[in-house]
């Protein structure tokens, strides 16, 4: 928690949204309550926190906060069930991100899948990641809205050592079977679907096609 007059910033998780040698990007969605007019008022976004390397120290270069978009009147059912599920737990960014009708229904469909056998801890869906895969000059899923970040599963973060290798292999495995063309994780299963690398030792990534 971190605390200002009236308003407390609530950090939800950190996760990577890339790392290099020498660069790197954190994502931290976050919620923010304050007292306006003797009233709380709950908001929030996501951050991509770049920061570069000198020697042993990292400093932060610069912050990028999430743009969500303008809600829209006219959701999907799967964008509406989404928000209503108590299995799908969102940040403010993301959750407005389904709100702005820029979700593939395909991405949404997914959650509500994997929501049928798994509590999901949702990190990051459009706003607040790169529009790059980071380093690289190759478009990111995540902007086109066909892809989603799960930092908790069932109650437990994917970074904890104390989670169980085989929720976080089911779920990767799941995740694939709700039409993911592309799971990433801290750990390498086999098959052309999965990969593996030091960004996504702390959430697993589900991108999808359409």
């Amino acid at each position: 928690m971190l605390r200002r007059p009236n308003t407390v910033v609530e950090v939800i998780d950190a996760q990577y949204g890339g790392l290099l040698a020498d660069t790197a990007s954190v994502l931290v969605p976050c919620r923010q309550h304050s007292i306006v007019d003797g009233k709380v008022v709950t908001g929030g976004t996501t951050v991509d926190v770049r920061l570069s390397r000198s020697g042993q120290a990292w400093r932060v270069t610069s912050m990028h906060p999430a743009r969500p978009g303008v809600a829209t009147t006219r959701l999907s059912a799967a964008a509406s069930q989404v928000l209503a599920s108590d299995r799908i737990i969102l940040p403010p960014a993301s959750a407005a991100d389904i709100r702005s009708g820029t979700i593939q229904d395909t991405v949404l469909t997914a959650m509500l899948t994997l929501a049928e056998d798994y509590q999901l801890g949702i990190s990051v869906i459009r706003s607040g990641h790169p529009l790059n895969v980071f380093g690289t000059s190759r478009p990111s899923d995540h902007p086109l809205g066909r892809a989603f970040d799960t930092w908790q599963i069932n109650g437990r973060a994917v970074v904890d050592p104390a989670t169980p290798r085989s929720l976080i292999t089911n779920y990767m495995r799941a995740t694939a079977t709700s039409g993911s063309h592309n799971v990433g994780g801290p750990y390498q299963l086999p098959g052309p679907t999965y990969f593996s690398d030091r960004t996504h030792h702390d959430h697993i990534h589900a991108g999808y096609r359409t």
